[in-house]
């Protein structure tokens, strides 16, 4: 039997916490071999696919960048490119003046202060322009199997808020949530099975929930459903401390 709202609403921290970890392996048994959807065969390839990856999709991107990837293949070959070439292989996934930008100004700090090189430090990564959060994860997670923490994107919200692992609509708080949820040893593939199992299952309009792996730890927070008005409710704040624990 699925677990109800009101159920998540008197959640302790350890119980959320077993139960996340119940969701992980659940999709580790669903999703074995999820990984990053994008194509990439160095980590400056996966850097640059993930910027172009914004407000547009993998399929699209994975489109690009072969051609993208053979007329650039260093951070000093897009550095030096003339802006208007850049831009004529990007334009397809949009924002490309923007995207063309950032690219070319990431890769001149790599090739004058990291010798052409990503670097292997979060911290290192956010500070590069266009490289925020989420990019930076990507990055260290796929490319160097560094959990450096969870990477948020649309699905990831999306289904850990109707998961009741968070009430967070900022990327970031949901990460931290989410990074308190779970051990490190999970962060890059749970990230990679949940945004898998977005596209073909917890979908934003129509979500599959009969076929759902996830529906006996799920209260459907935030899903329409004309049969229970549990999936409407929310997670009472502080619930948890006053609830004893089961």
């Amino acid at each position: 039997m699925a677990i109800t709202a009101e159920q998540v609403a008197q959640e302790t921290p350890a119980q959320r916490k077993r139960r996340a970890r119940s969701i992980a392996k659940a999709l580790a048994r669903a999703l074995p071999d999820a990984t990053c959807a994008l194509h990439f065969s160095n980590p400056l390839e996966l850097l640059i696919a993930t910027i172009l990856s914004a407000q547009c999709t993998d399929e699209r991107v994975n489109q690009v960048t072969p051609a993208l990837f053979r007329k650039f293949p260093t951070a000093r070959h897009y550095a030096q490119a003339r802006r208007s070439e850049l831009e004529k292989y990007i334009q397809s996934t949009g924002f490309y003046r923007n995207k063309a930008k950032a690219i070319q100004e990431c890769c001149r700090v790599l090739d004058e202060q990291y010798g052409g090189e990503v670097p292997r430090d979060i911290d290192a990564l956010v500070k590069l322009p266009g490289v925020g959060r989420k990019t930076a994860n990507v990055v260290l997670g796929t490319a160097y199997g560094i959990p450096s923490g969870i990477v948020v994107d649309t699905h990831v919200a999306r289904i850990t808020r109707r998961l009741g692992l968070t009430e967070a609509k900022q990327p970031d708080r949901i990460e931290q949530d989410l990074m308190e949820l779970l051990p490190q040893s999970e962060w890059i593939d749970f990230a990679h099975r949940l945004i898998h199992h977005g596209r073909r299952t917890c979908t934003a309009r129509r979500p599959k929930c009969d076929e759902c792996v996830l529906l006996r730890w799920c209260p459907r927070l935030g899903v329409e459903s004309s049969s229970t008005s549990r999936s409407t409710a929310k997670i009472a704040p502080k619930a948890a401390k006053r609830s004893p624990a089961r």
